[in-house]
């Protein structure tokens, strides 16, 4: 124990005397509560003191010490569970000389478990007037200062656990984001869409152009990839019969790191037969202003200091309007290859030289104006040779029946009608591969599923973490992903 930090080896050498001096068990597994915090406050939280002199009823609660206040004959802690935190009242009168003594042994951090009645003290605060306690697990490790937390941003993400007990806000944000969730489910269930799973490690990457994770099975003797999509699994469901299904799960994509990226992230997919990306535009809007009534009461939010109102419709613009009515860009850069490059490089746009004039303007567009997209708006018309797995527009093949969902200035979905053509998709597939902008090879065994008839389809993805940051008014990607990859660094 030399090389420990001084007040983990006090804590420890503590934590023997009490083993040896006081009886104390070793981590013990025996006690059992029948109450938890927010339940013994709503029984208790409005009666007078002299109302609750009269309750007998006593009550097992345990939680985690977050504060102490100790005094001669009479001493007071703060601690919490999940449901919330509250006040004990230790009393030596009550409790005994040896029982009391060894109370103001125990550290902030400690979890015990108490029994008592509750009490209104002076102040007019609820508390439980502990007649019982155990020691459950000692802390050895000391909590942040007190009331503070980590102040270290990394060192929050790195040590959430930490985070999570110094920092009830934390905490409420993943309680919303689980709630978002079940919402989404609830939403997609009443619909009469099918919950399913599929592959997590495929032999071909594909349903989007994203740099994959490798991995290798020893007995196949086979190299497989972490999905970047679930796409075309989800699509094979279609051919095979099933009419509406979803899946919420996750991808990972070998690529940065961000505010708005994790390799590692959670998307809900869905596809409906005998519908198309109008359809879901209105479903989308439909849903979201849903789940955040469900989950926050109210469309109406607030995200980084902007208010933005989810109550449908949405606006619509195409991706050609949104670059020259949002970003400025003149009308003919947008029309003209030319101009589009000239107006490129003018703003330091790395340009790789192929580029066709699809590539251009959605370049152009994500540079000017993706960033202004307050929203929430539907962005729609992406040009043909970006769209490798949509439907070409009956009206312009040189652009597909696609939208891109911008909320705060980033997407939050991007959906389209589905491509069913076996042959227009044999042949974007091969463009891919030559372009090497997604898999290395044709995935044949799709194909082969395109050719026994998929039924006209739309289909979507929505980024759970995004939606997630946007209904909690969180910064960053990491704020909203438990534990999010970080480079790995030493322990402290």
């Amino acid at each position: 124990m030399d090389d420990l930090n001084p007040l983990i080896r006090q804590r420890i050498e503590k934590f023997e005397q009490l083993k040896a001096e006081s009886g104390v068990r070793h981590f013990p597994n025996t006690f059992r509560k029948d109450t938890d915090i927010a339940a013994f406050i709503e029984a208790y939280g409005q009666g007078c003191a002299e109302e609750l002199q009269a309750v007998s009823t006593v009550h097992r609660l345990a939680g985690r010490i977050i504060a102490s206040r100790k005094f001669g004959k009479a001493s007071f802690i703060h601690f919490q569970d999940t449901s919330g935190k509250l006040q004990a009242f230790f009393e030596q009168a009550k409790l005994g000389s040896d029982a009391y003594d060894l109370f103001k042994k125990l550290d902030i951090g400690d979890i015990i478990g108490l029994w008592g009645t509750p009490i209104k003290t002076r102040t007019g605060e609820l508390s439980v007037y502990v007649q019982g306690f155990e020691l459950l697990t000692k802390s050895f490790r000391p909590l942040p200062e007190k009331w503070h937390g980590l102040k270290d941003v990394e060192t929050r993400y790195r040590q959430r656990y930490v985070d999570l007990i110094c920092s009830p806000e934390v905490a409420r944000t993943f309680v919303a984001r689980t709630r978002i969730i079940s919402a989404l489910r609830r939403y997609m269930d009443a619909k009469g869409f099918l919950e399913v799973e599929t592959p997590m490690m495929q032999s071909i990457p594909g349903g989007a152009t994203a740099k994959p994770f490798l991995t290798h099975h020893n007995a196949l003797d086979m190299d497989l990839y972490l999905r970047i999509a679930p796409e075309l699994y989800l699509k094979r469901l279609l051919v095979g019969g099933f009419e509406r299904v979803y899946e919420i799960n996750r991808n990972f994509r070998n690529e940065g790191i961000s505010t708005r990226h994790n390799p590692e992230f959670t998307m809900m997919e869905f596809y409906q037969a005998y519908a198309d990306y109008e359809d879901l535009m209105v479903f989308t809007e439909e849903m979201i202003a849903q789940v955040a009534r469900e989950v926050l009461g109210t469309a109406t939010i607030t995200y980084q200091g902007a208010v933005i109102d989810l109550t449908p419709p949405w606006k619509r613009l195409t991706l050609r309007e949104a670059a020259c009515e949002v970003g400025g860009v003149p009308s003919d850069v947008m029309d003209d290859p030319e101009k589009a490059k000239a107006f490129c490089r003018d703003r330091g746009l790395e340009l790789a030289g192929d580029e066709t004039q699809g590539d251009l303007q959605l370049l152009i567009f994500e540079a000017t104006a993706e960033d202004r997209l307050t929203g929430p708006v539907f962005i729609t018309a992406y040009p043909t040779d970006v769209s490798p797995l949509s439907r070409p527009s009956n009206d312009d093949p040189s652009i597909v029946d696609r939208f891109e969902l911008y909320i705060a200035g980033r997407e939050i979905a991007n959906a389209f009608s589905e491509l069913n053509d076996p042959f227009d998709q044999r042949r974007r597939f091969e463009e891919q591969v030559r372009k090497k902008e997604g898999p290395s090879e044709v995935d044949e065994d799709y194909l082969r599923a395109l050719e026994y008839g998929m039924p006209p389809a739309a289909g979507e993805g929505i980024g759970i973490d995004r939606l997630v940051m946007l209904l909690t008014d969180s910064p960053s990607i990491r704020d909203v992903i438990l534990f999010p990859l970080l480079r790995k660094g030493e322990p402290s």
